[in-house]
């Protein structure tokens, strides 16, 4: 699709997203409160935060749908406030809720929004039946949009999105509400996109999506950015400068994490399932008192290895909140 072409000699511009002391206000309610990031060319950059921490109220500010209250947002060095026009003809963007027209087909939708961002009348057509060949779409081009699930629905959205080769790619919430089949196909897209050369913006509420396709994650929480990192930094932070270490015996007993947790240079043993976690200072202490637990009691180590603190549990640490509010989808309980 040419994307790399596109968007090469951009490396040295000013950063695709620059926001600054961003704050907005709903009346009394300060929904987002004087957040200061910036996105880069090229990466993923990732909003995760639980349902209603602001992840939405920020992308439709940087989209320009919504002024913000304080603070400044520029995309490719373009003030949303004073100059939006020339901004949005560099990003597309993916809202939470499809902004396509179920009575059209796939390709009506595509080329409705390859005119709306004024793409030459004569690569309309070959730039929607390539985009819908690409998302494995092409056979069902001419099929209304009614008759498709949430899942095509939301490839076919970001194709129209792309259409015009914007060098930015707003995502909210991208798969939400899909199953494990179309969630995973739609993250292949975001990856192929990213590698043709759009920066991806995306918000997201799920850990595991966030840590498979984001460079970098910001966490928000309560419309305030508590942690920005790589998700490897991120994990990093939450061992608190510990190691971990995952080890199964046989005979496995109850007395074991006991045992275990009452020798020296051991800080905690927890069961995960047939296994323990046991964490400590040094690998070489944790991994010496498991052994030496393991001969005085007679029983035999099957597994042990090292492990790294999961994104989950980074959020856990960083954000003090529960890894079950993640789990609440939007309008949930």
């Amino acid at each position: 699709m040419g994307y790399d072409t596109i968007n090469a000699g951009h490396a040295a511009e000013a950063p695709a997203v620059a926001v600054s002391e961003l704050s907005k206000r709903y009346g009394r309610l300060l929904a987002v409160d004087r957040v200061t990031f910036q996105v880069q060319h090229g990466e993923i950059f990732g909003l995760l935060g639980p349902n209603g921490a602001g992840k939405t109220t920020i992308i439709r500010v940087l989209t320009g749908l919504s002024r913000p209250s304080a603070g400044q947002v520029r995309v490719f060095a373009h003030d949303m406030e004073r100059n939006p026009k020339e901004a949005k003809k560099l990003f597309g963007l993916v809202p939470e809720i499809t902004n396509l027209y179920d009575e059209l087909s796939a390709l009506e939708n595509v080329l409705f929004m390859a005119q709306l961002f004024g793409v030459p009348p004569q690569e309309r057509l070959d730039r929607a039946h390539q985009l819908l060949d690409l998302f494995g779409l092409g056979s069902k081009s001419r099929v209304r949009l009614s008759h498709f699930s949430r899942g095509m629905k939301r490839a076919v959205a970001i194709a129209a999105a792309v259409v015009h080769r914007p060098r930015l790619l707003f995502l909210d919430e991208p798969t939400a509400g899909l199953d494990v089949v179309h969630a995973r196909t739609l993250r292949r897209l975001v990856r192929r996109l990213n590698q043709e050369g759009v920066t991806v913006f995306l918000t997201t509420h799920y850990l595991e999506e966030a840590d498979q396709l984001c460079d970098r994650i910001a966490l928000l929480v309560k419309g305030r950015i508590v942690a920005l990192d790589t998700p490897e930094a991120l994990k990093d932070r939450a061992s608190k400068g510990g190691v971990a270490v995952e080890v199964a015996f046989e005979p496995m007993l109850d007395q074991c994490a006991v045992g275990l947790g009452r020798r020296t240079g051991i800080r905690r043993v927890t069961a995960r399932g047939d296994r323990l976690r046991v964490e400590g200072d040094k690998v070489s202490e944790v991994v010496a008192a498991i052994v030496a637990y393991a001969a005085e009691s007679g029983t035999e180590i099957t597994h042990i290895a090292t492990v790294r603190p999961t994104l989950e549990e980074a959020f856990v640490q960083l954000t003090g909140l529960s890894s079950e509010v993640m789990k609440t989808e939007k309008g949930g309980s």
